[in-house]
């Protein structure tokens, strides 16, 4: 396989239509076809299998600490498995290296160096910086911000003098990046949260964020540009939100260290400077204690709706009226998404959430809803007890809660997650850290178990690569159609809370034996519908006249 890959957040990672954080896929259903998904499923039985997997790591610290944890998922290597980065807080950081059997148990292997144990690290999100083929990785840390290098064979190498970036010596909480034009580098955005004192500690003021281009020569990069003013930010996502082809800027922010302020959405032109939409715009300010975010075309218009983590009851955001202006309304109660109070515990206090994912765990062809939770440490008011939910799509468009069925349920501060395809079996497992307590890992073994893990629905895995820069072609658009349904992503860098992936991008198919997917490249060119096998690993490169078949590496 090639080192091209598409992006997603999760966060989705997405891992997302946006997103990121992985949001994703964008469902229009019509009647009629009998490969349509219309029948949801319940949810798949996650085995946990933190004990044997070979991860031991736990994210940690003081008050600096409370927000992050974030998790990057990456193929180091190019063998197709994706590897774990993880953010440490106060402890080091760690890259684990997969060594899971295809279809089988997960494990994984410590991959130790000074370059990328580094501490104060919050969050990572995997980008080809260079379009060398090797992935790069973003660092964002309480402290000096540090891009390192991909140097193949999960090695890395510091790149802030190379490649003249200046980390600075901030509470760097979120990032997302897009390439601008016809630049060699992509343009990176970097979310400050609270200013940081002299001894490295944080005061109550909120920093201000930046964007970062490629100087004149294309070398390198210019001095920052300040998104000003900031308010705490927590989250953010390049997104091109109207289809106009330009990727304007997303930000959540935290309101319990703002008065004046709101989340933004800053219009980032090539060649001319950002500029924060405003009322006059139909720009609608929203107050949340924002932690993530992710995106997904609800209603297959082809504009992303965008899902927002805060305290209390989260946010769905919907155009109100097209692309016209960045006029949003919240559908969350509708969609039965505001995750306001834990769903399992009888704890009655507001829940606070981190990580938003989109994902098809089912593979039935209905997009679901992952989000991480925990209190911020003791911070009164909000539940102490306050599991991650997991809300599966059903055919209408809502979303039931299936966490507890599925066996995920901790008893611990949720922070950063991924729902990824470790062992290459099509089902996609879960990781997932917390603040002071040990990262943990589960297998996806569908409606079967750890002996006889049995497959829900039928799913394809995606990767795209054009010629560098932009390799793994961030802000395309992967349409999969099945049936009478067509799911639309679109590829990014950003989102989730502190973290994403670069890698496979997965789709659920339901009952249908095969699809067609096409992609609208970054420049706006549309490639041809290509067939694709359901059950298969594909890649597809700019100009290809058919996806190619991936097959898994022999265990």
């Amino acid at each position: 396989m090639t080192r091209r890959r598409a992006a997603v957040v999760v966060g989705s990672g997405v891992a997302a239509l946006v997103v990121v954080g992985a949001g994703l896929v964008g469902l229009t259903l019509v009647q009629g076809g009998g490969s349509t998904p219309k029948t949801s499923l319940g949810p798949p039985h996650f085995v946990d299998e933190s004990a044997t997997a070979g991860i031991a790591h736990t994210y940690g610290g003081g008050p600096t600490f409370s927000t992050g944890g974030g998790i990057a998922v990456l193929d180091c290597d190019g063998d197709g498995r994706p590897d774990i980065f993880l953010a440490g807080g106060a402890n080091s950081a760690a890259l684990y290296h997969n060594d899971s059997p295809v279809n089988g148990a997960l494990r994984f292997t410590l991959a130790p160096s000074p370059v990328t144990d580094l501490a104060g690290v919050t969050g990572a999100y995997p980008i080809d910086i260079d379009g060398d083929g090797n992935v790069d990785l973003a660092v964002l840390r309480a402290g000096e911000a540090v891009l390192l290098r991909g140097l193949g064979g999960c090695r890395f190498e510091r790149a802030n003098e190379r490649w003249g970036f200046d980390g600075g010596n901030a509470d760097t909480t979120a990032f997302s990046a897009t390439w601008e034009g016809s630049a060699a580098l992509p343009t990176l955005a970097l979310g400050r949260y609270l200013k940081l004192d002299a001894s490295g500690a944080q005061t109550l003021d909120c920093d201000t964020s930046q964007l970062v281009r490629p100087d004149a020569a294309g070398t390198g990069y210019g001095a920052p540009t300040p998104l000003a003013p900031g308010y705490c930010a927590l989250s953010m996502i390049f997104s091109d939100w109207d289809g106009s082809g330009r990727r304007d800027l997303r930000v959540t922010n935290d309101r319990n260290y703002y008065t004046d302020g709101s989340d933004q959405l800053w219009r980032i032109a090539p060649g001319e400077p950002p500029r924060a939409y405003t009322t006059a715009d139909g720009w609608i300010p929203l107050q949340v204690s924002g932690m993530g975010l992710a995106s997904y075309d609800l209603a297959g218009t082809g504009y992303p709706d965008v899902f927002i983590t805060s305290q209390g009851d989260d946010k769905l955001q919907t155009l109100t009226a097209g692309p016209a202006q960045p006029t949003y309304r919240d559908v969350a109660l509708k969609r039965g998404v505001t995750a306001a109070r834990p769903a399992i515990g009888g704890d009655v206090l507001p829940s606070t959430s981190w990580h938003p994912e989109f994902q098809d765990v089912n593979n039935d062809g209905f997009i679901d809803l992952l989000i991480t939770k925990g209190n911020v440490d003791a911070q009164p008011g909000y539940a102490t007890r306050d599991p991650s939910d997991l809300f599966l799509g059903q055919p209408d468009g809502t979303f039931v809660e299936g966490a507890e069925a599925a066996g995920i349920v901790v008893d611990a501060r949720g922070r950063g997650a991924a729902l990824v395809d470790f062992n290459l079996d099509g089902q996609l497992d879960l990781v997932e850290s917390f603040l002071g307590a040990p990262t943990k890992v589960w297998r996806n073994v569908g409606s079967g178990d750890a002996a006889k893990p049995v497959p829900m629905g039928h799913w394809l895995a995606v990767a795209l690569g054009q010629p560098a820069p932009n390799t793994d072609a961030v802000g395309a658009t992967l349409e999969v159609q099945v049936g009478d349904v067509t799911m639309r992503r679109e590829m990014i860098v950003g989102g989730g809370h502190a973290g994403g992936q670069l890698g496979w991008t997965h789709v659920g198919l339901g009952p249908a034996s095969d699809a067609k997917v096409r992609v609208t490249w970054p420049d706006g060119e549309v490639g041809p519908w290509l067939p694709a096998k359901a059950d298969t690993f594909v890649t597809i490169d700019r100009g290809a006249s058919a996806a190619t078949p991936w097959q898994p590496p022999t265990n």
